[in-house]
């Protein structure tokens, strides 16, 4: 197992990581709209939050030798359900290859955000 960490997303702030390759495989922590040069929530609306969360999630998988593309599985929290098109209009450019995807509302997220998406994903170069 290898754990992964990239100062190109927030930083972990509990006893987790941004991700871990196992057996091929990556699985990242959930990602929220955090900036991670500011550590602060970036954005108000669903569509600037959902574009950072984007961002995060490339940098973690990229980290991890992978890319959107690889994705196998996505969770995907939302705050609110009335959000779901504009989530799912920014989510599918990145997720293009159209992986497995599990998408819910919930009653809240950390730091008040709207979105938080975690990914399964294969892994370029495993050899570990």
């Amino acid at each position: 197992m290898k754990i992964i960490s990239t100062d190109k997303a927030p930083a972990a702030v509990g006893p987790y990581s941004q991700a871990v390759v196992a057996h091929g495989l990556v699985y990242t922590s959930g990602q929220i709209a955090i900036d991670p040069l500011t550590n602060t929530v970036k954005g108000t609306t669903i569509e600037e939050q959902t574009e950072q969360v984007m961002k995060n999630l490339g940098a973690v998988l990229a980290e991890a030798s992978s890319g959107f593309e690889m994705a196998v599985k996505t969770t995907c929290f939302l705050a609110d359900m009335n959000d779901f098109a504009a989530f799912n209009e920014i989510y599918g450019r990145y997720f293009t290859s159209l992986p497995a995807r599990s998408c819910v509302a919930v009653k809240t997220l950390p730091k008040g955000v709207l979105v938080e998406v975690e990914v399964i994903a294969e892994v370029c170069d495993y050899s570990y």
